[in-house]
């Protein structure tokens, strides 16, 4: 019989295991969940955001000129 391949044991080895999800505890449920800002939780996704669409504007007028370019 043919010996298996590394891939083939390396499929058998990494078999998904179940999780035991334990009960909520009544300290958590009783804390109150608390006011977010989330302007100043996520103030860098603005900023991206603007990198972002400065790039793809960039990008568009670049892809404009070219097409006069060769065209």
């Amino acid at each position: 019989m043919a010996k298996k391949s590394r891939r083939a044991q390396h499929r058998t080895a990494n078999v998904a295991q179940p999780v035991r999800i334990s009960p909520p505890s009544k300290r958590l449920a009783e804390t109150a969940p608390q006011e977010v800002d989330f302007s100043k939780e996520y103030h860098y996704v603005i900023e991206d955001l603007k990198r972002i669409a400065l790039t793809a504007a960039g990008l568009l007028v670049l892809l404009i000129l070219l097409a006069v370019i060769v065209s």
